[in-house]
């Protein structure tokens, strides 16, 4: 096979590749063979770049944490502090659901197929979780509301995600933010 110029970027396209199929069809379901053919990088250099799948799975629930937060921060930090931001959280959600080969959470699926025996996608699970439920803490405290309300809301925004995974609708988003301004209100 015969690698892409060499100003290409080969990390970056067997992330790339492996973002797409690990996400479209799983993680134990695409081999190395197939993140080869994705990327055009030869099997030769995936394995200098990644010593293992194990090593390749773990550095793209690392870049998929980066951009999925770095996304929805982007979405909310446009709208104004308070209440709205925090709402947006909810839209940008909506946002993401109704994107073609939505599947869910990239973390609680990587989570199910190799959470049992593999203590690095496990660690990249509970770190994203983590991360956001920090996210959300801070706009809560934005809004001035009590600081329980950010497990609440985490709550809302995880059993949305699921929802719309399952239904393969957007909907759940929409019913989530309702949900979170009715928690707002009471506050």
């Amino acid at each position: 096979m015969t690698e892409a110029p060499a100003g290409e970027d080969a990390e970056g396209r067997v992330l790339d590749a492996a973002e797409e199929l690990f996400y479209a069809h799983g993680l134990q379901a695409v081999g190395m063979d197939a993140l080869r053919t994705a990327s055009g990088v030869s099997l030769k250099r995936l394995y200098r770049l990644f010593p293992s799948k194990e090593a390749l799975v773990e550095a793209y629930l690392r870049r998929r944490d980066e951009r999925w937060r770095a996304a929805l921060a982007a979405y909310a930090g446009a709208r104004p502090a308070g209440r709205e931001r925090l709402l947006a959280v909810f839209d940008w959600l909506g946002t993401w659901f109704a994107e073609p080969g939505f599947r869910g959470c990239a973390f609680v699926n990587s989570f199910g197929e190799l959470g049992a025996s593999s203590p690095g996608v496990a660690a990249a699970a509970r770190a994203h979780k983590d991360a956001f439920r920090r996210y959300l803490a801070g706009l809560v405290a934005e809004t001035g509301a009590p600081a329980h309300l950010t497990d609440h809301l985490l709550l809302l925004a995880e059993g949305a995600i699921t929802t719309a995974a399952l239904s393969g609708a957007a909907a759940p988003a929409h019913q989530a933010r309702e949900a979170a301004l009715v928690l707002l209100d009471a506050a």
